[in-house]
Parts: C-alpha cells; sequence; structure tokens
C-alpha cells in the first residue's frame, strides 16, 4: 500500500483517494481533495494559505522536532536488521516486564502495609461490642472475667440494613 502526499497541503493520500494531475511537462500532482485541486488551478501559494502544513512550518507554528517527519520519511526505503540487535532488544523487553511487575508488587505491598493493623482494631472492636452473641449470658453471669471492662462507646443512628450490605 503506497500512501502518497498532497501536493498542497502535505496531508496523506491513501489508495483509491484523491485527484491525479499531470501538467504537459509529464510532472505529476496529487491532492487530497477538491479543495487543494482547486487552490492549486487558482495558482495559490500553498505557503500564503493558512490551513497548509507549508504555511505552518514557515511561520513556526509546527513542532519542529516531531518524530513522525523522521518516520513518514523512513517508510518508503527497506529496513536492514540485524540480528543481534533484534535479540538484545527482545530479552531488553523481558526484562523490562519483569522489572514492571516486580514494581506492581511493591506498591501494592506498600499499599496495604498498614492495613493488617486496622483489620485487627477493627475486629477487636466488633468483638467488644457483641461479645453477648459469642458467650451465653448465664455464663457471663456466672464468671465476670468473661466480661471485657466496661467501656464508653457513643452510637450514633443506625442505617438501614439495605446501605450496610452494599458497603
Amino acid at each position: 500500500m503506497r500512501l502518497e502526499k498532497c501536493w498542497f497541503c502535505s496531508s496523506t493520500i491513501y489508495p483509491g483517494h484523491g485527484i491525479q494531475f499531470v501538467r504537459n511537462d509529464a510532472k505529476i500532482f496529487r491532492f487530497c481533495r477538491s479543495k487543494c485541486h482547486k487552490n492549486f488551478k487558482m495558482k495559490r501559494n500553498p505557503r500564503k494559505v493558512k490551513w497548509t502544513k507549508a504555511y505552518r512550518r514557515l511561520h513556526g507554528k509546527d513542532m519542529t522536532q516531531d518524530s513522525t517527519f523522521e518516520f513518514e520519511r523512513k517508510r518508503n526505503r527497506p529496513e536492514r536488521y540485524d540480528r543481534n540487535l533484534a535479540e538484545n532488544t527482545l530479552k531488553a523487553i523481558k526484562k523490562i516486564t519483569k522489572v514492571r511487575a516486580d514494581r506492581q508488587e511493591k506498591h501494592i505491598a506498600n499499599r496495604m502495609k498498614g492495613k493488617k493493623a486496622q483489620e485487627r482494631k477493627e475486629a477487636a472492636k466488633e468483638l467488644e461490642q457483641s461479645i453477648h452473641l459469642i458467650k451465653a449470658p448465664a455464663a457471663l453471669q456466672q464468671e465476670p472475667s468473661l466480661t471485657l471492662p466496661k467501656a464508653k462507646v457513643k452510637v450514633s443512628q443506625q442505617q438501614p440494613e439495605d446501605n450496610r450490605m452494599e458497603e
């Protein structure tokens, strides 16, 4: 698939698109759309028409160091591959994926570090609040050592059970 450049605006022309004009001296002009073709026929200078790439490049509106321009230049010539370079690249990709996985595990471990202590506190609080469910009331009355020391707990309004399930 050969991608051409519009003579007027420098945009990409895909196969089956655009207009081709051949002058008497056999010079070929390719246009991406009728807008560019009409401007060419009106003898307009692309460097003076604000929407063209030529204007943008001339007036410093475009990025001068853009890697896509370099990629476009490289596309038409065959690339020579080096086996050693390809092998080293594949090894580097494996190392990079391993490093990323290790960093992600470390990140998760750091986030979960304080979680165990918090879970213990919550479990102790829940146990303190619902000790009566674990031991029978008669056993608690016989042995006062089984009860936890009385702590003042401020109780807020109870939420409906539907909200607790969602949380």
